[in-house]
């Protein structure tokens, strides 16, 4: 007997290959039958009729920040409601784990690293994380048996360096014994199930104390060390991050990331490819990492996101305006002194000015204030104003764009929300996107879910997409968007039986209605541990999820069933061939 059945669906079934009508049964977690509509005798437990809906595999993100989220959510909300089944995370070179069993103070360095560099509510990392475990495996299996989605994880290179050096892997080099400890404390994670390494160079990285962290000061040998360590292990992975992830490699950048994906034999992914008609050059020069590393015997992935992410910006709390050079130390300073130096003009000029400036790589695109939408206001000042352009209200006030955000900031101690519009939204940049999504070494991701919790909301990437091709731009067909989606990523990481509607392959499914499928706007919620907000989506057009069989989400409503496994490196992933 069949646990269920569903009925007359247009299945689209991952591969790119044309959609087809299909009764689809499942078994023990498993696609077990897949056949013309009306044909299957099996009896079944339960079943629904899909007609005029597609049943989807369940999408793969692979680029999450999942880690700390998914013990007080283990939905993994909003991304299982947008038809998210697996998710990627431990990426950047951030994990939980390992932490060193003698000093309880790792925990609470790492927890206001995260709440720092991937904006994590510490409220909610202090009160919704039990932090009993030591051992990566320990980590794993503290999520086994709890969670509603599959996920896999990398190890961090910080918490690896933290483990082994202390304080002193924040500006210290491991001396021979300590690196070879760290490649022993890295064996054991992936032979515990860690999918490989990710490690960052970026300079937008820093710990709670501001300081740059831990992976930031490893030299190239350390790197390659490591890499190595992840070519002896089946079913693993490279991800890194580097400064010119933003905007454009150095040649330095492109040698070290080529030099990593040849020693390990694995594939790197890096995070995140942004696509601009009006800087041409950039796509190119991204992408030269790939051709380099095909050459050497490696393979170099560049995520991209097919949609414009909105952002959450204010000048009272960190968000990505901290990270435009010079513009750090002044957004830190205590909220009156703050104000009185944005409402200096030869202060504002020179924000203006480096803001402006090549060094500010990818951030230049925040530079253009009049273009920014204001947000949630909270005084009296300021009423009225909500989703008014920046542009408008400078002209009626006499006041040039910056002074004008910055006034209303003021006004609201600097509490408003501001809302950059893109400036990548012309059709010329959707041409390009459109070409560079075609190259091989290029794939879909990047939502960043679980982190920035506040600032951005990356998550619905794979329902607006969806809503996108149909209705919207329609860059690719169906068939090829939900390749994008699931074959693609799952066939990068090696996935064992997942990404595709195959008989044998797990049930991890989606069934959404082609009519509907989209995203609603970001919002701000306070549902997290410690009453702490972040943006949410509801997802439009999901009519069910499963992972491995079981239903969890009907109408965007999560059943409650926790079906989803931890994904370990070799048990359910395959190696990659680089070649």
């Amino acid at each position: 007997m069949l646990d269920h059945l569903i009925r007359r669906a247009t299945v689209v079934d991952g591969t790119g290959g044309p959609a087809y009508p299909a009764d689809v049964g499942i078994r023990g977690g498993r696609i077990v039958v897949i056949a013309e509509p009306g044909t299957v005798t099996e009896e079944a437990v339960t079943g629904e009729d899909a007609d005029g809906l597609v049943l989807a595999p369940g999408f793969v993100d692979p680029h999450t920040h999942y880690d700390a989220q998914l013990f007080w959510d283990p939905y993994a909300t909003p991304s299982m409601n947008h038809g998210v089944t697996t998710v990627a995370g431990g990426n950047c070179g951030f994990t939980l784990a390992p932490l060193h069993p003698d000093r309880p103070e790792d925990a609470d360095y790492t927890r206001r690293m995260m709440s720092r560099v991937e904006g994590m509510a510490l409220a909610a990392l202090e009160e919704g994380v039990d932090w009993t475990w030591s051992t990566f495996r320990e980590y794993l299996d503290a999520l086994e048996g709890r969670i509603a989605v599959n996920a896999g994880f990398m190890v961090g290179h910080c918490a690896l360096r933290r483990h082994v050096m202390g304080a002193d892997a924040v500006g210290g080099q491991p001396t021979p014994a300590q690196l070879d400890a760290m490649l022993a404390l890295f064996h054991d994670a992936m032979d515990a199930g860690a999918w490989g390494l990710s490690t960052t160079q970026s300079s937008t990285h820093s710990d709670g104390d501001g300081e740059p962290v831990a992976s930031r000061h490893a030299r190239p040998e350390e790197l390659l060390a490591l890499s190595r360590a992840v070519g002896e292990h089946e079913g693993t992975q490279l991800e890194a991050i580097v400064a010119g992830c933003l905007d454009q490699f150095s040649d330095e950048e492109i040698d070290l990331l080529v030099d990593m994906t040849a020693a390990a034999g694995r594939p790197l992914n890096w995070n995140v490819l942004t696509i601009d008609a009006a800087v041409p050059e950039r796509v190119p020069r991204q992408l030269t990492p790939s051709e380099r590393a095909r050459a050497a015997g490696g393979r170099i992935v560049a995520l991209t996101m097919p949609i414009l992410t909105p952002m959450n910006m204010s000048l009272g709390t960190f968000c990505a305006l901290n990270l435009i050079p010079g513009w750090g130390e002044i957004l830190a300073l205590p909220v009156p002194e703050r104000i009185e130096r944005l409402r200096d003009p030869a202060t504002r000029a020179e924000m203006l000015r480096r803001a402006d400036s090549k060094e500010a790589g990818v951030f230049r695109r925040l530079a253009n204030f009049g273009r920014y939408v204001i947000g949630d206001t909270y005084s009296a000042a300021n009423e009225g104003l909500s989703g008014r352009v920046v542009n408008d209200i400078a002209a009626e006030r006499g006041q040039d764009p910056f002074h004008c955000l910055v006034e209303i900031c003021a006004a609201d101690d600097l509490r408003t929300v501001l809302w950059p519009m893109p400036t990548d939204n012309d059709p010329d940049s959707w041409a390009l996107r459109q070409r560079t999504w075609e190259h091989e070494d290029v794939m879909l991701g990047g939502s960043d879910a679980g982190a920035h919790l506040d600032r951005m909301c990356g998550a619905p990437y794979t329902t607006r997409f969806l809503g996108d091709c149909l209705r919207g731009r329609k860059l690719v067909p169906l068939p090829t968007a939900v390749r994008m989606l699931t074959d693609d990523p799952a066939r990068l990481f090696g996935l064992r039986e997942r990404g595709r509607i195959e008989e044998g392959f797990h049930a991890d499914l989606v069934l959404f209605d082609p009519e509907r499928i989209d995203a609603g706007p970001a919002t701000l919620v306070h549902d997290l541990p410690g009453d702490s907000p972040r943006l949410d989506s509801k997802a439009i057009g999901i009519v069910s999820v499963r992972v491995n069989g079981v239903e969890t989400l009907r109408d965007d409503k999560v059943t409650g069933a926790v079906p989803g496994t931890v994904l370990r490196s070799g048990r359910d992933t395959r190696t990659v061939s680089t070649a």
